[in-house]
């Protein structure tokens, strides 16, 4: 079954670089970008794949057992378009042009003086006989990292100033998984790959982790009233576990349940909020109006603006 996705894949990738994609660089005189063209289009896809994969999922369970009724249905498509933009197009574009020449960088630098960093597999030898058990303690070390990442987006008044585009939405739905600043975005993204080059993800697995995991942020945003039960929402963070987090009174400095797929690290950290019952109402009333209403556009000026104050100490 693998193989045949695997080649289902290869096939239809292939089939849109050769029509659309390879023309175009052809035409503008950048066939030397071609392996790279084809890394941005795979990601592209992958994008596609899981956008289809969330809405399947999450779109049924906010329409059975909402927690609100909709009632701004602008802020939703502005999170519609968040999420296309982040998961189709404007970021694997970025990546493709920025990262790619920084990830070649520093394999030269690390060719040149001869460190291989040592990864779980080199520590662990055990660990190549057991993919599996390998694949659960990448998920564990990486959200550890993701965990922490989240409380200092919250304690760093510069951070939060990004962070808060994403907090000042009051018509929270799964769309809001990607509702980012991009300077956040990128911060983000360049955290999470230097975990996972620093242990050594393999990129199959690496591709498989990030797929279960904005699944998984995703469906915790979605505006559904869902609990794991007393048990489960000590090993899953769930949509009411993590609407806490987005409540207006946690929004801030001060906010609890941080984690973003195991509740574990919030226990240990004295972060957790396991007792509250309610589905309180989301949003950040600190934040500028604009946040909150505005489009893709002023919100991205806006946060900037606000990341600028943050610097100077305004």
């Amino acid at each position: 079954m693998f193989d045949f996705l695997t080649r289902i894949w290869v096939d239809t990738s292939g089939t849109i670089f050769e029509v659309a994609l390879q023309p175009a660089l052809y035409a503008a005189g950048l066939m030397m970008w071609a392996d790279r063209a084809q890394e941005w289009l795979d990601f592209a896809l992958l994008g596609v794949v899981q956008v289809v994969l969330v809405y399947a999922v999450c779109r049924p369970l906010e329409a059975l057992h909402p927690v609100e009724p909709v009632s701004d249905h602008a802020a939703i498509r502005t999170d519609v378009l968040y999420t296309l933009l982040a998961r189709l197009g404007l970021l694997p574009l970025i990546a493709f042009v920025l990262l790619s020449s920084a990830e070649r960088m520093l394999n030269g630098l690390l060719a040149d003086t001869g460190f291989v960093p040592p990864t779980l597999e080199t520590l662990f030898p055990a660990l190549r006989d057991m993919p599996v058990v390998a694949l659960l303690l990448y998920v564990v070390i990486l959200d550890f990292g993701e965990y922490w990442r989240h409380r200092f987006q919250h304690m760093f008044g510069w951070w939060y100033a990004l962070h808060s585009v994403h907090h000042a939405q009051r018509q929270m739905t799964f769309w809001t998984d990607d509702r980012n600043h991009l300077l956040d975005d990128a911060i983000a993204a360049l955290w999470f790959g230097a975990v996972a080059l620093l242990i050594g993800v393999p990129p199959a697995q690496f591709v498989l982790i990030v797929m279960l995991r904005q699944l998984a942020e995703s469906l915790s945003h979605a505006n559904v009233r869902l609990s794991f039960g007393s048990l489960g929402e000590r090993l899953l963070v769930s949509p009411r576990f993590h609407r806490i987090h987005h409540g207006e009174l946690s929004a801030g400095e001060h906010g609890r349940n941080y984690a973003v797929l195991l509740p574990v690290w919030d226990w240990l950290f004295g972060t957790a909020d396991f007792d509250r019952k309610s589905y309180p109402r989301t949003g950040d009333p600190d934040a500028p109006e604009s946040l909150a209403t505005g489009g893709w556009l002023r919100q991205q000026v806006d946060g900037l603006k606000q990341f600028g104050r943050a610097l100077r100490g305004r």
